[in-house]
């Protein structure tokens, strides 16, 4: 019996094009001074990635993929990295040899090292509720005339599109000048691929200024509405504010919700003009009659996958608005400047209303993937016993 433990050096969340490591240790668990302890052997073992990809036949019309079938795939000493998964794979890495011909002896332990550049051109973690895409590092090893044995580690990698093209020269620092590093240090860190791109990325969201809409109805003017900024990263807070006192049609309630919208590429929906998969991550509810000025704050949780596009998907963000107007107007309760006793104000039992709805797209970014491991539901460790 051999007992293996795969461990992932830094967390379980990755961004594409970043190195990710992973330590495979392989034990004999028997003591030595069992009656019973033997040397074991391992033939060989391996280690890649590769990504699954599953879609929901109710919404997705995938084209057939033709009989072709690997002969070698019905045996069980071949090492196919997505055997017994559902979908397709639709991504993997050329697999790396650990090791061949390990020996260990009662008590015996040892580490292999394994490191991948994750593929930059993949697809990020997503689990929709019409398409998912999984990533996992699968290490496979043998026994002598023996079937291979699969350890599985899931991971979640984030994908960094829709940057704009950088504002300043490739060869320019993005962070200020820290004068107590050397220079070799400072350009050892700007060739790494990771922190100019997480560099990149914290200068695009944290540009300000502010964006300002007028919010009508058929009506006239219900409140003027203020964002700073719409380009934001996994776990910002979304912050807007209202001015009411700006409209002529009175509004007794808002809310907002954070929406991600999934829809299916045309040509490879269920039913024509199939609707976009819909999903809510936070929602503020308000009442807001005689109500000069409001604001909100919606977090944006750290789990959540950033808009990203494929040939079959695409996941956009959104803010969804709804507002609740009275058709005529409402006269604010009036408080008597020499008054002394406590006045009751009571709404109105009846009130004729108009609602309606706007939506205002945003741009959802990565963040440092680090960051994202402290909420992972993946824990980038695992284990099995062959």
């Amino acid at each position: 019996m051999i007992e293996v433990v795969a461990s992932m050096a830094r967390g379980s969340v990755f961004l594409a094009g970043e190195l990710m490591e992973c330590l495979v240790t392989f034990t004999n668990p028997i003591s030595h001074l069992s009656t019973s302890a033997s040397s074991e052997m391992l033939a060989w073992a391996s280690a890649q990635i590769h990504c699954q990809f599953h879609a929901s036949e109710n919404r997705v019309a995938l084209p057939a993929q033709g009989n072709k079938q690997d002969v070698q795939a019905e045996s069980e000493t071949v090492l196919i990295p997505s055997r017994g998964e559902r979908g397709q794979c639709v991504l993997d890495t050329p697999p790396k040899i650990l090791f061949c011909d390990l020996r260990l002896d009662p008590g015996e332990s040892k580490t292999y090292s394994y490191s991948e550049v994750v593929p930059i051109d993949g697809p990020p973690s997503f689990r929709g509720q019409a398409v998912k895409y999984v990533y996992k590092l699968t290490i496979g090893c043998q026994r002598v005339n023996s079937p291979i044995k699969l350890l599985r580690v899931p991971f979640r990698v984030l994908v960094l599109q829709g940057m704009p093209e950088p504002p300043f020269p490739q060869d320019e620092e993005v962070c200020p000048s820290n004068p107590f590093l050397e220079e070799e240090e400072v350009s050892r860190r700007d060739s790494r691929p990771l922190e100019r791109a997480l560099d990149m990325l914290m200068v695009t969201t944290s540009r300000r200024y502010p964006h300002m809409f007028n919010i009508t109805n058929m009506r006239g003017k219900v409140a003027k509405f203020c964002i700073f900024k719409t380009v934001y990263r996994l776990g910002e807070d979304i912050i807007g504010t209202f001015n009411f006192s700006e409209g002529d049609i009175p509004c007794l309630q808002y809310s907002v919700s954070l929406q991600s919208e999934e829809e299916i590429q045309q040509q490879y929906q269920r039913r024509p003009g199939q609707t976009p998969s819909v999903t809510g991550h936070g929602r503020h509810l308000e009442s807001c009659l005689h109500t000069a000025f409001s604001h909100f704050s919606l977090p944006i949780p750290l789990n959540v996958t950033p808009g990203f596009s494929r040939d079959i998907v695409t996941l956009r963000w959104r803010l969804h608005f709804e507002f609740v107007t009275a058709r005529e107007p409402m006269e604010p309760p009036t408080v008597l400047q020499n008054q002394s006793e406590v006045t009751v104000w009571a709404g109105a039992e009846h009130v004729d209303v108009d609602t309606f709805s706007w939506n205002l797209p945003i741009k959802v970014l990565p963040t440092n993937p680090a960051l994202a491991s402290y909420v992972s539901q993946f824990t980038g460790t695992n284990t099995i016993t062959i």
